[in-house]
């Protein structure tokens, strides 16, 4: 049962990540970014000052192929959004004892 309310939360989060993608692809005026926390905590990353780099895992398992699909699918996806030209804001710290 445990493990069952965990894969659902999971299968929640990246329905609502896709949500985000979707919304920023079509440049929509509203981003469900408060849908979840993982959207919530990618805020930042997705709102167009930061650069986004997606991994996607995939089984060479005939029984995961199904799986494998969908991921590649959400990838898909993910890959037609645009978030605009990532920017450089650096900050540097002077730590004592360095030079």
């Amino acid at each position: 049962a445990k493990r069952l309310k965990e894969t659902q939360a999971i299968n929640k989060s990246l329905s609502c990540l896709g949500d985000v993608f979707n919304a920023l692809a079509q440049g929509a005026s509203h981003v469900p970014f408060r849908n979840s926390k993982l959207t919530y905590l990618l805020q930042d990353c997705l709102s167009g000052d930061g650069k986004a780099l997606m991994f996607v895992n995939l089984s060479p398992t005939t029984e995961s192929s199904n799986e494998s699909l969908c991921s590649l699918r959400f990838a898909q996806r993910v890959n037609q959004v645009e978030l605009g030209k990532a920017t450089k804001d650096i900050q540097y710290r002077n730590i004592k004892g360095s030079k």
